[in-house]
């Protein structure tokens, strides 16, 4: 069981980076080009095309690690034994986070997409935009707090 949690820390630890990398460092430089290319490069829906790619890419490492994370947590939970209800309630956070970046706020900003780019100027694909990034923000503190939580219970 030990090295499962050593596994699960290594995941948890992991997607935290790549999130806080997708945030402050890739997407200024894919949404400011012209601070490194000069003007005219990139559209801002063009930078908006790229930008999903890579969190398409990045939702199925979040996805494996929050599926990792509830059986993980349940089997704690099963076997008794280092079950903290505390860690089971981030877990489930992290699923629904998780859950509604992949499932709702990335398909839809996909077809804004699709639709072109005078679609993703309006309040709506803003109002989902913001949206999915507090949703981010809350999945990251999460699981940050399940990183923390399951790294000091390992200790004892």
């Amino acid at each position: 069981m030990k090295s499962l949690m050593v596994v699960y820390l290594a995941m948890l630890g992991i997607a935290i980076g790549v999130e806080i990398a997708a945030g402050a460092f890739i997407a200024p430089v894919i949404f400011f080009p012209q601070k490194y290319l000069g003007d005219g490069v990139l559209t801002h829906f063009q930078s908006g095309v790229l930008m999903t790619q890579f969190f398409l890419k990045m939702n199925i490492l979040i996805g494996f690690v929050a599926l990792y994370s509830i059986i993980y947590e349940v089997q704690v939970w099963m076997m008794g034994k280092n079950y903290d209800f505390l860690s089971f309630l981030l877990s489930f956070i992290c699923v629904i986070t998780t859950g509604l970046f992949l499932f709702y706020y990335t398909p839809f900003i996909i077809h804004a997409q699709q639709l072109g780019s005078a679609e993703t100027v309006t309040e709506a694909f803003a109002t989902m935009h913001k949206q999915s990034e507090w949703v981010m923000k809350l999945l990251m503190v999460a699981q940050f707090g399940l990183f923390i939580r399951r790294g000091i219970l390992s200790q004892r």
